[in-house]
Order: structure tokens, then C-alpha cells, then sequence
């Protein structure tokens, strides 16, 4: 199976919230992973924001960035290029998107040109409906 990691699941994986189990599982499984490097840049940002407002602790923010560092090493990474740009800047089947989820649906798309049986790693309900819309599979179900 191939997936587009997005960052509301990949943050759950790696604050151990509700559902993190099973995104832990479904990228395990996953032959391929794709993410855009917005996805590591939320996740960063996150953590940064978390042990600021000292809702989490350096070393754990650290430990589990360095989680992610080891994970994300195996990954399909993209780049925010030109072709991403301009798929994110038009509409969607389930408008109204955010700006960064129209940016990870746009990532999802250029990933499916060139890997037709992606599907989309979300917890996030309007990124999985807008994928959903797009005709991506959705994980976890």
C-alpha cells in the first residue's frame, strides 16, 4: 500500500493521541510513504509551539521529533514546487479548504500521477472529505 502521510495523522502518531495506534499501524504497513515537507514542518512547529507553552518538555518534544527524523528518513518527501503551488491555488470538490490542506491535497494529486493507487493517511474530517471527493482512499478507515 502506498499513502499520503498528512500532518493531523502523523501528529497524532507522534503525540500519542486518540487513533495514533492505528496510524503507527497503517504507515508500519505501507510500502511507500509520501509526505510533502509541509508535513514536517507542522510537526516541528507543533512541538515547538507545545514545549513554549509548556505543555510538553524539551527532552520528550525532542525525543519525538527525533521519532519522526527516523521515520520520515524512509519517506517520499516533496518539495513545495510550482506544480504544487498552482494545484493548491484552485478550487476543490468540498470547498471551502484551508490554505495548508489545500496544499496537501494538492501534494496527494501530484504523488497520485505518479503512484495512481495512493491514498490519504488524515484524521483531519475536511482534508478526508475533500480527499474522499478527489477520489483517494482513505486511512485509516
Amino acid at each position: 500500500m502506498t499513502l499520503y502521510a498528512e500532518s493531523s495523522a502523523v501528529l497524532a502518531w507522534l503525540l500519542e493521541q486518540e487513533h495514533g495506534e492505528a496510524v503507527a499501524a497503517t504507515l508500519a504497513q505501507s510500502a511507500l510513504v509520501i509526505a510533502s515537507d509541509l508535513t514536517l514542518i507542522e510537526c516541528d512547529r507543533v512541538m515547538i509551539r507545545a514545549v513554549a507553552r509548556n505543555q510538553l518538555r524539551e527532552s520528550e518534544a525532542a525525543q519525538r521529533q527525533a521519532r519522526l527524523n527516523a521515520v520520515s528518513a524512509r519517506w517520499t518527501l516533496l518539495a513545495l514546487d510550482e506544480e504544487i503551488s498552482e494545484r493548491a491555488r484552485r478550487p476543490f470538490p468540498a470547498e471551502p479548504v484551508r490554505t495548508l490542506d489545500a496544499i496537501h491535497l494538492a501534494s496527494a494529486l501530484i504523488a497520485r500521477k505518479a503512484v495512481p493507487d495512493i491514498g490519504m493517511l488524515s484524521l483531519d474530517d475536511r482534508v478526508r472529505e475533500a480527499a474522499a471527493r478527489l477520489g483517494l482512499p482513505l486511512l485509516p478507515v
